[in-house]
């Protein structure tokens, strides 16, 4: 093991924020707390014409959005120990508290949750309305009746609340763990992450992969991809390093974690970026399109059909440019990552394309009549008019409102903690931490 880096300052105005971000935080509370009974007015007031079942799909969208920060920021931490990184200890506090907001994210589910007791699951969740479907839509109905084991409501929600526990359990071990650490002079603590590693792993792959099934392409339950849970992973990964990219920097700038976290340690959480939120995003992406449209199976057909029709074309090739082509191109370099401001610029734009890439998934819905048009020509032109409601105002203010409520209790807890764990049997690696 290196020697301590003598430059890094780990006194506690360093590696503790105290009063630091108090007015931030407040502030994000404030402005999340009005943003979200602003976008509760849309549907109250009728505003452009909002409904109740297209806010809560947009609630549910951006939720989902929100839920993918902490469940990227939680993989960051047990792969850390699973694989006994050394270079992570200085950036591993921040992520651990980032991840801790699984304690608390099950809340916003809890409105799509009273859907199924006080009506108007049917508009986000066909499949909970049987015989509703059957009468808008027959042949889908009679492909949905074969999962019905699988797609009921008591299962939907048992599932959910396993989701949730086994999430806030992980969590909160890491990061209590972690802490633990903090005040112990041997490796036992250090040990026993490491130990509970490789089963969080199976249950992080096991409870994301059924979350996107549930939440997400059973929103369109006739359609199928094995695939899909996988590229949940992929936009979990993407915000979740961009927020611990964000939050490093924002550390830095009001002059915590000074000569702490270092250029190395930016290069490293790029190439993270770089590799799952870019390289790996993009070829699950296109396995999954290449294997559907080879197949050219129609139940799976309409679900990329109606991301092509419309307006929701352009939408498609924006994603694949912005998720992929550019920041790609931008952030291939080391220099750009070894830069906060560059790599700050990229976070934010990938960060932005999370978001972009869940209303890809959740908004579009596919039209019931599809498969009645002989020609896709005549189903394009059929559904030319089709807009994505990008711009409603709506999407900002749900947006900004949860976003706002997950930076009041980060800030809130990244004050509560010391931002690095002082006695990690890896800190020297990590202190002293250079690139090859």
């Amino acid at each position: 093991m290196s020697h301590v880096n003598v430059t890094a300052d780990l006194s506690e105005r360093n590696v503790e924020l105290g009063s630091t971000g108090s007015l931030a935080s407040h502030a994000c509370l404030v402005v999340g707390l009005i943003c979200l009974a602003v976008a509760f007015l849309f549907p109250v007031l009728g505003i452009g014409d909002t409904t109740w079942g297209a806010f809560w799909r947009n609630w549910l969208q951006t939720w989902i959005f929100v839920l993918q920060i902490p469940l990227g920021a939680f993989f960051f931490v047990f792969v850390q120990h699973l694989t006994r990184a050394g270079w992570s200890v200085a950036v591993r506090r921040p992520a651990e508290v980032i991840a801790s907001n699984l304690n608390w994210i099950w809340i916003g589910f809890l409105p799509i949750a009273a859907l199924f007791f006080f009506g108007g699951s049917y508009y986000l969740f066909p499949w909970s309305d049987m015989s509703e479907l059957a009468a808008h839509a027959p042949e889908e109905a009679h492909l949905v009746e074969g999962k019905t084991a699988y797609l009921n409501t008591p299962f939907f929600l048992i599932r959910a609340v396993i989701y949730f526990v086994v999430w806030a359990v992980l969590a909160n071990y890491f990061l209590r763990t972690s802490l633990r650490q903090g005040h112990e002079h041997g490796d036992g603590p250090t040990r026993s992450m490491q130990k509970v590693a490789a089963p969080a792993a199976i249950l992080f792959g096991l409870t994301t992969t059924f979350a996107a099934f549930d939440w997400i392409m059973s929103l369109s339950p006739a359609w199928f991809s094995t695939m899909f849970g996988v590229y949940f992973f992929c936009g979990c990964a993407t915000c979740g390093f961009a927020a611990l990219i964000l939050t490093c920097i924002m550390l830095q700038r009001n002059g915590h974690m000074v000569k702490v976290i270092t250029n190395e340690h930016y290069q490293d959480m790029g190439k993270l970026l770089f590799a799952f939120g870019m390289v790996f995003w993009a070829y699950i992406g296109f396995s999954q399109y290449m294997l559907i449209w080879y197949a050219n199976i129609p139940e799976e057909t309409g679900w990329f059909l109606a991301r092509q029709m419309g307006d929701w074309g352009w939408f498609s090739a924006w994603l694949l440019f912005g998720h992929f082509c550019i920041p790609f191109l931008f952030l291939i370099s080391k220099h750009p990552k070894r830069n906060w401001r560059t790599l700050a610029f990229a976070a934010m734009w990938m960060m932005f394309f999370g978001w972009f890439d869940v209303y890809w998934l959740v908004m579009p819905t596919i039209p019931h009549d599809l498969a009645t048009f002989d020609t896709y020509d005549a189903a394009a032109e059929a559904y030319a008019h089709v807009g994505t409601g990008l711009l409603n105002p709506i999407n900002w203010f749900l947006l900004a409102g949860m976003l706002g409520i997950i930076t009041w209790i980060t800030i809130s807890r990244l004050r509560s903690h010391p931002l690095i764990c002082k006695s990690d049997p890896w800190i020297d690696e990590s202190l002293n931490f250079e690139n090859m």
